[in-house]
């Protein structure tokens, strides 16, 4: 094993130089820097397993310092008596690993040395092991071996360590959350909150107080002061899902906050730092939204800095039987089930199917069957009826005078609306939202997904059809 690294930050030089000497005899490489910003600079080409930071300090100082990264590397706090508070404090806060006061006892350091490197070796291994998993087809819940999917894969392994904001594109249900995920548990603010937000699930009246937080009394029924997603990110990562149903007002300080990197919550007088890597994600083509002037086109070449485009499932059905095996045993830990594998002919059948529901729309139906099937095998007639004879999972019986719309993922008494000749599109249309809520319990999410409309759609045909 190579030797491990410190980097040690202070800026007084001989107590620097002091330090370095003492620690380059206990069998580390050492670097030195005189102050946070130098520090910063230094690790772009030292990768430190520990850090040794003074606390006061000009330019930037040991908190500030240690604010910036967040706790990607574990540190030891040196500081004058008198600063003992404080360095509690950057402990809690910040993450520091311990703290100690000057005039340094060398048992005390060498100690904590050797635990916050081993520390640091341990998260090493760790990102090493789930880099050679992302080749083998596993990274964090993500499943896939195909050439595409290894594509992506590589992608977040790029992009996951910088600070860029990222763009993540695909249809609905191909996992463009669980992409998000891999970027924050693969960056240096794995440590901090993830925090995402559907742009697509709230009004545009609340959209701005979830984004920037607001004071008591901002607005009616504003009755305390409450933090935003960008301050609960704060150091982490913020999700901005389904970003092209953003309202355009909106879009026009989402840009702001990203080009300061600050935000001001409703009814504040003052704005206030925060330090949050942005993800966005989208299943529609933005470049056509700017031409039809639905979208910002500063804000998209924004946020796209680093694009990740998600294939459907369809373009990678190789992916199909692992993907499988990997939901069974999901389903198996939530159900109770024990289900161990799929018939033959039912693989075949998932093979044959388009998919239009991506990923989401194989684990409901797959959901669905281990909980029929409780053990063994899963087999054809665990399948909802007339799966996979459609084109779009809703199969819709030839040769009939009247339509008998089913749903391939209601239970066995099928839920069903007849559909007389005659019927206009807009009935059919109220009909299929009508029973879908009722097989969801009226759970709008929910049935937002079975129908593959956003919940802002389906939220805007049930005004239309009331109105």
């Amino acid at each position: 094993m190579s030797r491990s690294r410190v980097l040690i930050v202070d800026d007084e030089i001989h107590q620097r130089s002091a330090l370095a000497t003492m620690v380059s005899s206990w069998g580390y490489t050492t670097e030195t820097a005189g102050n946070g910003v130098e520090a910063l600079a230094k690790l772009q080409e030292f990768q430190a397993h520990a850090i040794i930071t003074d606390l006061m300090m000009p330019e930037m100082d040991g908190k500030q310092l240690l604010g910036r990264l967040g706790g990607t590397i574990p540190a030891i706090v040196v500081t004058a008596f008198g600063n003992v508070e404080t360095s509690v404090n950057v402990v809690q806060d910040l993450g520091a690993f311990w703290f100690l006061e000057k005039p340094i006892q060398a048992a005390s350091l060498r100690m904590l040395l050797e635990r916050a490197v081993s520390q640091s070796r341990l998260s090493e291994q760790a990102d090493n092991l789930r880099r050679q998993l992302s080749h083998h087809g596993v990274m964090g819940d993500m499943v896939g071996s195909s050439p595409a999917m290894q594509e992506v894969f590589a992608q977040v392994r790029q992009g996951a360590p910088s600070r860029a904001t990222i763009l993540i594109t695909g249809e609905s249900g191909t996992g463009k959350e669980l992409v998000a995920h891999a970027v924050h548990s693969q960056s240096p603010r794995r440590s901090g909150p993830f925090v995402a937000i559907n742009c697509a699930a709230l009004p545009e009246a609340l959209m701005e107080s979830e984004l920037f937080g607001h004071e008591k009394g901002a607005f009616t029924g504003a009755l305390e002061r409450r933090a935003g997603c960008f301050e609960l990110a704060q150091q982490g990562t913020l999700l901005l899902d389904e970003i092209g149903d953003m309202p355009l007002p909106t879009q026009a300080k989402l840009l702001r906050v990203l080009e300061d990197g600050k935000v001001r919550r409703l009814g504040a007088s003052k704005e206030q730092q925060v330090d949050v890597r942005v993800v966005a994600s989208t299943n529609q083509k933005l470049e056509q939204a700017i031409s039809e002037n639905k979208f910002r086109e500063d804000l998209y070449y924004r946020l796209n800095v680093f694009h990740i485009s998600l294939p459907p499932l369809r373009e990678r059905k190789g992916d199909i039987p692992a993907l499988c095996n990997a939901l069974i045993q999901n389903m198996n830990q939530k159900h109770q089930t024990r289900v161990t594998d799929l018939q033959q002919q039912v693989l075949e059948t998932f093979l044959g199917y388009n998919w239009p529901g991506n990923i989401r729309e194989l684990r409901n139906v797959l959901e669905r069957a281990v909980i029929l099937a409780g053990e063994g095998t899963v087999k054809m007639v665990h399948l909802p009826k007339n799966f996979a004879t459609g084109t779009s999972g809703i199969v819709v019986p030839a040769g009939k005078p009247a339509a008998v719309v089913e749903h391939p993922a209601a239970p066995d008494d099928l839920l069903k609306v007849t559909l007389p000749v005659g019927t206009t599109l807009d009935q059919a249309e109220r009909e299929l939202i009508d029973i879908t809520l009722k097989h969801t319990n009226n759970n709008k999410t929910r049935a937002a997904e079975i129908l593959g409309i956003s919940i802002k759609t389906l939220f805007n045909k049930l005004k239309e059809a009331t109105s």
